[in-house]
């Protein structure tokens, strides 16, 4: 892997240095200091995710539950669409003839992905820790899972795809959509690093040393997706 541009001299570290939430590895470094924002960011050498020290997380989770309603998720809005397309059509080509059972996880206020699976045949459950936190949907198990635009913000992403992982059948697909973290030069005036919800941000590494631990297949299709096979 390359060698991540330095962005300050000197980085302001945690107090406490953390572990890196994506991978659980201890190989984690200052990566950029922002007092101005109160903020700090770690680079996890192992998995390359770059995240925000747990002390700076910001808004409270009414404030980010607003945030979340500013965004036009409208399932008739034709650029909506054919943005989820970008996951949609690689996994669709990619799943076992319809009805199979699929989760949209982080669905938010507006289930625009699970409505135009659900077009294609599929039965989808749907699961926000906003908008439908239904425990009884995480009970149970799926042919292929879809997390669009949800995986910033995850504060345990370890965590939350080792949920993946038990959800999903043998053979199940994982379908993600993130924005990559490419150029570390140009992260502190990222529009997505602004956005006072994103917490972690992934390369492709990111998602490349998570699916080996679990001995998934990954798939890259376009720019910012990924489709991932658990194995029979």
């Amino acid at each position: 892997m390359a060698e991540p541009v330095p962005l300050d001299d000197e980085p302001a570290a945690s107090a406490a240095k953390p572990d890196c939430p994506v991978c659980r590895g201890a190989a984690t470094r200052p990566f950029l200091d922002l007092p101005a924002e109160a903020r700090t960011y770690w680079r996890c050498d192992r998995c390359q995710a770059t995240f925000l020290d747990p002390a700076c997380r910001r808004p409270a989770p009414a404030a980010e539950r607003a945030h979340y309603l500013t965004h036009d998720n409208r399932v008739d809005d034709p650029a909506y669409r054919a943005f989820l397309s970008r996951l949609a059509t690689p996994l669709l080509e990619r799943l076992a003839p319809a009805p199979l059972d699929g989760l949209d996880y982080g669905c938010g206020p507006g289930p625009a992905l699970a409505h135009m699976l659900r077009e294609a045949g599929h039965r989808i459950a749907v699961y926000d820790p906003f908008f439908a936190d239904d425990p009884a949907v995480l009970h149970k198990t799926y042919d292929f899972i879809t997390c669009t635009e949800a995986a910033e913000h995850f504060h345990d992403p370890a965590a939350e795809f080792s949920r993946f992982d038990r959800l999903l059948r043998p053979g199940g697909w994982l379908g993600v959509m993130t924005c990559f973290q490419t150029d570390d030069a140009a992260f502190r005036d990222w529009h997505y690093r602004r956005d006072p919800t994103h917490v972690v941000f992934y390369k492709r590494e990111t998602l490349e040393v998570l699916a080996k631990a679990k001995n998934w297949s990954l798939e890259c299709p376009v720019k910012n997706v990924v489709v991932m096979r658990k194995p029979n």
